[in-house]
């Protein structure tokens, strides 16, 4: 029998020869001036101090030289921290947990489904098999009106929905923070699908007896994304407005979108998407820098609407009887696929380090002029960040990413168990995967968080914060009473 060759791509020496690649070119700088510094100093030290000062004297400089000299030094130190872009601080957040009395099981569910589609069993068989490859607990919640036999949703039962999710997140908020209502300056509230008059900012306002001066916005129809696209908002409005605090609400309205039809592309919502909120205080203030928890580094927006497909993959309508809900295409996860890698593409020379980009590189040289068929370099994300937040969309959302980025299983269980225990929550499933990182003790000071969500149009949109502060185990939050069960084990099909 011949000899069995080692396995060199697993080799303690090949581990080490790659760290050592890493670390070589992420600090080249840093071992090249070091070299040049002591070289520096061992020929000052040679001359002697005589030697330096007659060096100087012979500069012949005199004081209209030295003024001058000083001047256009500071002059350019003015420019540089006059243009630099103020420091976005995330102070603090506060996720809504739903009412034990909302809880729908598995049960409830399917015996709500098979009464409601009583006349169409192809269509609660379709749902109870999405359901049980979903990834969905047992403790997910919709909103009272859903609950009824047939739902209600009737306007003043869609806005009660909206006060109990976004007024319990915002009181959560103003505890958390210590924040007064007449100190928030920028207001922003993201919901897609529920767009009444006067607007849910408007709510907020009105509730809370905000300032006439508020600068506030209210976002629609821009899917479960559009929570990234309000913090790129707030940011670009801390900008211009000096000493200024934002309060950046997302959520989605269940209430009035539950599809009573039995068009298969519009049921599958109905099996996903489940109650949730956030709301979330930003600030430029250097006052906010020592309590706050993040710092925002960068937001990194993609828009596919130019393409037909990706625009209609997930498309509000009207089916055959005239019953409006939203279809999702078999596409979806393809086009998914395509608007991630161009977001990555432009986030990529942003977070990667040398030793990454460097790699990526010569391998794309590689396939443009020598061999078309070298397999394309993936980078490797792990170093540039701590923490994955991924867009709990669903289960093929997750399995999707973390299979291409090459992440662990770690690295996705902050996702993978926010939506076993809270389902989809649209744009606000961000902040529970965030609150579930903290609520586990693993976010420390310096850590990275790569923020990534999806949503209709189509868009891919990314967030990248930094940790400020180790932050402290809560002993609140929409985790608090079960984070000690988590993770769990969930099982590719759950037999129902």
């Amino acid at each position: 029998m011949p000899p069995i060759l080692p396995d060199f791509s697993s080799s303690v020496k090949l581990k080490y020869v790659k760290l050592g690649y890493q670390y070589l070119v992420n600090h080249i700088i840093t071992l090249t001036l070091i070299p040049i510094m002591i070289g520096v100093t061992i020929e000052l030290i040679r001359l002697g101090p005589n030697e330096i000062l007659n060096l100087w004297n012979s500069l012949n400089l005199n004081l209209v030289q030295i003024l001058c000299s000083s001047f256009l030094v500071i002059f350019i130190a003015t420019v540089y921290f006059m243009s630099k872009p103020r420091t976005i601080y995330l102070v603090d957040y506060a996720c809504f947990k739903p009412p034990v009395t909302c809880r729908v099981p598995f049960a409830t569910f399917m015996e709500h489904s098979r009464l409601i589609l009583k006349d169409n069993p192809k269509s609660v068989e379709f749902q109870m098999r999405i359901l049980e490859r979903s990834g969905l607990g047992e403790e997910t919640c919709l909103p009272p009106s859903i609950h009824y036999i047939p739902p209600k949703p009737t306007m003043e039962s869609a806005r009660g929905e909206a006060e109990l999710v976004i007024f319990s997140a915002m009181d959560s908020l103003f505890e958390k923070t210590g924040l007064k209502p007449k100190d928030i300056d920028i207001l922003i509230v993201n919901c897609s699908l529920f767009s009444p008059t006067p607007s849910l900012s408007a709510m907020v306002i009105n509730k809370y007896k905000l300032r006439s001066n508020i600068k506030s916005f209210n976002l629609s129809g821009m899917g479960c994304s559009a929570g990234l696209i309000s913090i790129d908002l707030a940011r670009d409005l801390l900008q211009v407005h000096p000493n200024s605090n934002a309060v950046v609400v997302s959520t989605e309205i269940i209430t009035p979108n539950y599809y009573q039809g039995k068009e298969r592309a519009m049921l599958l919502p109905n099996c996903l998407f489940r109650m949730g909120g956030a709301a979330i205080m930003l600030s430029n203030r250097t006052t906010e820098k020592r309590r706050s928890k993040y710092r925002l580094v960068h937001v990194v927006r993609t828009h596919k609407g130019g393409d037909d497909k990706a625009y209609k993959c997930v498309y509000e309508e009207e089916d055959r009887e005239g019953k409006v809900g939203i279809s999702l295409q078999k596409d979806l996860m393809a086009i998914a696929g395509e608007a991630l890698k161009s977001n990555i593409t432009t986030m990529g020379p942003l977070v990667l380090p040398a030793s990454e980009q460097l790699l990526f590189l010569i391998t794309l040289i590689g396939r443009k002029i020598f061999n078309p068929k070298w397999k394309p370099y993936i980078p490797d994300f792990k170093q540039a960040f701590e923490h994955f937040c991924i867009h709990a969309g669903g289960r093929a959302v997750i399995d999707e990413l973390q299979k291409n980025l090459q992440l662990s299983t770690e690295h996705v269980e902050a996702s993978r168990m926010t939506l076993h225990r809270f389902g989809n929550t649209s744009s606000s499933s961000l902040w529970y995967e965030l609150n579930y990182i903290e609520s586990k003790g693993r976010m420390k000071k310096g850590d990275r968080v790569w923020q990534i969500a999806f949503g209709s149009g189509f868009k891919c949109n990314s967030a990248v914060w930094k940790c400020n502060r180790s932050i402290k185990t809560p002993i609140d939050g929409p985790w608090a009473d079960c984070i000690d069960r988590y993770p769990v084990h969930i099982p590719e099909i759950v037999k129902l």
